[in-house]
């Protein structure tokens, strides 16, 4: 049993080192590409209705009452330069590594040429205005999941520049991670030696429950946990772990108190139906231990008593599925310091800290 362990405020010359999994980016607006697109798309943007992906994953567009009135932008967007993102993460938090995920919509755009072209771009522009400005940065690089077979053209293109250590999916897809269209995708993230990040967002057209579409925003983010239970089921069921043995993969912004009970269900269905899916050679929880991390943001927890969130941590039965992300620069409900890593022992915090990122990205 986890007792609650208080460790203190450490200073900025004692900090802690820390890498943080999941920081974000963003691209300010479609002319910021221009230089990383080839003219043609130049043009298209300018003399047509056409003016690039959506993008950002919140709120949905689909989410009625949920839409940009009301919301006046002030300055420039969060996070959408190396300035900003210095001045308000890296300088301030102390971090020796900061993964930057750009949650540019490119899975919103039907036309597959545009959906390579900006995907391209996006990389590019990734490359030559962030990584090759700050040693401190690392990023998740772009694809059209949609098109899987263009997507791992992509990763091909830029997968092995050192800055990417990652390839961001969103975690509403056409279909589950797990299916063989997406075998491809799978295949070339694991020849770069590259993570799979699948991350909070998507927008592929059908509704994010089994049931419909929702009437609020509310419902679609308090609901979004299915739907990473549901593709840590379809990449595990359909043996993605079995067929690619050396993948490994990143649930960001998916909380993860969802994760004990979803395993303990998942192991026992296993036991009695492994026969229709006789490549799953191990229980579930197995793989996800081996395979699978977790970033601690969003926090799903009390805000009062901090056993019962170390009772959930010590139901995941690992002390290096969790990792430490700022979600910058949205503003966590719960602060992971406060609520959960002062509360461990020092060994434990500092794995989720900084050495469990460090070992799945292979900083």
């Amino acid at each position: 049993m986890i007792e609650p362990h208080a460790t203190g405020s450490a200073n900025v010359a004692t900090r802690p080192a820390l890498v943080d999994s999941d920081a974000h980016c963003e691209v300010p607006k479609v002319d910021a590409l221009f230089p990383y697109l080839p003219a043609y798309w130049v043009e298209h943007i300018q003399q047509t209705m056409f003016k690039g992906a959506t993008t950002s994953y919140y709120p949905s567009k689909n989410a009625p009452g949920t839409g940009p009135e009301g919301r006046r932008q002030v300055g420039p967007p969060p996070a959408s330069s190396l300035k900003l993102v210095q001045d308000e993460l890296l300088d301030p938090s102390g971090v020796e590594y900061a993964i930057l995920n750009c949650l540019y919509a490119i899975d919103t755009l039907n036309n597959p040429d545009a959906a390579v072209a900006m995907a391209s771009a996006v990389n590019d522009w990734l490359i030559a205005e962030w990584l090759e400005k700050d040693a401190r940065l690392r990023a998740s690089l772009v694809v059209p999941v949609q098109l899987p077979a263009l997507a791992a053209r992509e990763i091909e293109r830029v997968g092995d520049h050192p800055g990417f250590v990652q390839v961001l999916l969103p975690v509403r897809t056409s279909m589950p991670l797990g299916n063989r269209n997406f075998h491809p995708l799978w295949e070339a993230i694991t020849r770069k030696n590259l993570v799979a990040g699948v991350h909070f967002g998507g927008a592929p057209g059908n509704p994010p429950t089994p049931t419909g579409w929702p009437s609020y925003y509310f419902e679609e983010y308090a609901g979004m946990a299915q739907v990473f239970a549901t593709q840590l089921t379809s990449i595990i069921s359909e043996g993605v772990f079995d067929r690619f043995p050396s993948v490994r993969v990143a649930f960001l912004e998916s909380g993860w108190t969802w994760l004990p009970s979803h395993l303990w269900r998942f192991d026992k269905e296993w036991k009695n139906l492994r026969r229709l899916v006789p490549w799953v050679k191990r229980p579930p929880s197995e793989y996800v231990h081996e395979h699978v991390r977790l970033s601690v943001q969003p926090l799903d927890g009390p805000d009062d008593d901090p056993r019962q969130l170390l009772q959930v941590l010590e139901q995941l039965g690992s002390e290096e599925i969790l990792m430490y992300a700022s979600d910058y620069p949205r503003q966590p409900v719960a602060d992971a310091e406060q609520a959960l890593l002062r509360h461990l022992p020092e060994s434990f915090a500092r794995k989720i800290r900084s050495e469990n990122a460090r070992a799945l990205y292979g900083l």
